[in-house]
């Protein structure tokens, strides 16, 4: 039964709910179950088993009298970004190692009152910065799939939402939240083999979410299938007068969006820029695939130029250390987190920032604070600044001529533990793809698509205009449908 029951997508899991096939009681123990067997994997930071079967048994209860939410009783995992009042938040770091917040983020808030159940926090990146899951203070997250050819391999699952996304993958939540700063959501989903979704900047709130570059951050939903993120996405989004960068727009039935559309005469963009040197020869081919399927499903194939892409890195990395330099100022070891007692004020704070952030956090605070510095403002950040502005011009001349943009999600499968740490270039070429969305502040979704020669999973990426998540996800669907992949680790043992 406990098997069973993990194996049951969102949309799945919500239809045995209302048919009374089992209880959120029932479903909840199933993945604390799940998840006891499988702690090998450090997904989690925290787990929350008293919380989530509290919460379950609330559900059950508001169920009997048909207070039903939009995710009532379904078990998820929350990213350790997000502050959940009375639950440990810690970003991953050891500054914030013991941090409780008094408050709950809204999008949390937002889940909750559609009824889902907390079964803890996922792990990370330090402050989401990395692409692999092995910057967290607490330990790498290691895949749940297994190597084809080298089953003793241990993989990364991406990053850095990469707790959620081998939560996800491992059956040890039914869904969970990420955030997205530079690819954080769909590059980890495409390692693992499941769908991640970043909205457009201000659909979903960033109030109560732990910063690392406050114009590049967004928050979204990683889950198994198209329709369950697209459950999630709705949950999520709304409008937030706490945000200042939130935008007040109506949020459309994303789910039902899903059961009657038809692809013919839409257009999609194919960017002769994201074929770049390095790209696995089986994802080039996945690509052309992709546009396959979407032609034979009445959609254009067009060409569109995306002159600025190869900039966008170059961009991204002056952009988010400035930011993060600057939103990381706050964990001195005064008011909360980690404080190493000294003789001065300054001593205190140096200690302090030395012990408590990891190697890439300080990397990244060093990269920000120098191209903020005086000399090189203008040098740096200024022109990263214009060029952003036509990475994004780019994107609003190839949406003159096509509705969606179709790329690879990552331009290799997941790659060892460890791998890549001594070389911080190579990966960060891994957001190679994903990065040019978040400067422009589009929607992009990452779709499981196909696996590669050794067995692991690979996904293409959609990238939409300003709030076409609609038409996002019901590419996603088709790609989705065509691709009838099982994105199950179990295929990679």
């Amino acid at each position: 039964m406990t098997e069973s029951l993990v194996n049951l997508t969102l949309v799945q899991a919500l239809d045995g709910l209302k048919k009374k096939s089992f209880s959120s009681v029932e479903l909840t123990h199933a993945y604390l179950a799940n998840m006891q067997q499988k702690r090998n994997l450090n997904a989690y930071i925290s787990e929350t088993p008293d919380k989530a079967l509290a919460m379950a048994k609330q559900s059950d209860q508001r169920r009997v009298k048909d207070m039903v939410g939009l995710l009532e009783g379904v078990p998820v995992a929350i990213k350790d970004l997000f502050c959940t009042e009375g639950v440990k938040t810690t970003a991953a770091s050891r500054i914030l190692e013991n941090f409780i917040p008094t408050y709950e983020s809204t999008i949390t808030q937002n889940i909750w009152k559609n009824g889902a159940v907390l079964l803890g926090k996922t792990n990370l990146d330090e402050f989401a910065m990395g692409s692999s899951n092995i910057t967290s203070h607490f330990g790498p997250v290691i895949s749940p799939w297994k190597h084809g050819s080298d089953r003793n391999k241990k993989l990364v699952p991406g990053g850095s939402s990469g707790g959620s996304a081998a939560a996800v993958s491992a059956r040890l939540a039914v869904a969970a939240t990420g955030t997205d700063t530079g690819g954080s959501i769909r590059q980890p989903a495409a390692f693992v083999g499941i769908v991640g979704l970043k909205p457009t900047y201000g659909l979903c709130s960033r109030w109560g979410i732990v910063a690392f570059a406050s114009s590049l951050d967004q928050a979204g939903p990683m889950a198994r299938t198209v329709g369950d993120t697209a459950l999630m996405l709705q949950a999520m989004a709304g409008y937030d007068p706490q945000d200042s960068t939130s935008v007040n727009t109506q949020v459309p039935d994303y789910f039902a969006a899903l059961k009657n559309y038809s692809l013919r005469g839409l257009k999609i963009g194919i960017p002769k820029e994201y074929v770049v040197p390095g790209m696995a020869p089986e994802i080039e081919k996945l690509w052309q695939q992709g546009m396959n399927w979407l032609k034979s499903a009445g959609a254009e194939i067009q060409e569109v130029q995306l002159p600025h892409t190869k900039y966008a890195l170059p961009t991204y990395y002056i952009i988010a250390p400035a930011e993060a330099s600057s939103n990381l100022a706050r964990y001195d070891g005064v008011r909360y987190g980690l404080r190493i007692p000294a003789q001065t004020l300054d001593d205190m704070y140096e200690l302090t920032r030395a012990a408590g952030f990891g190697r890439e956090v300080k990397r990244r605070i060093l990269i920000g604070t120098y191209v903020l510095s005086a000399g090189y403002y203008d040098a740096y950040y200024v022109k990263a600044q214009k060029l952003r502005a036509l990475i994004l011009q780019d994107f609003q001349e190839a949406y003159k001529k096509v509705d969606v943009i179709l790329t690879p999600t990552a331009p290799t499968q997941a790659f060892g533990l460890g791998e890549k740490m001594s070389d911080p270039i190579s990966m960060y070429l891994n957001d190679v793809f994903t990065v040019p969305v978040n400067l422009a502040g589009l929607p992009a979704i990452s779709v499981p698509v196909g696996l590669s020669s050794d067995k692991l999973p690979l996904g293409l990426q959609l990238i939409g205009k300003p709030f076409g998540e609609t038409t996002l996800l019901q590419v996603a669907h088709q790609l989705e449908k065509n691709a009838s992949l099982k994105n199950d680790p179990d295929l990679g043992e």
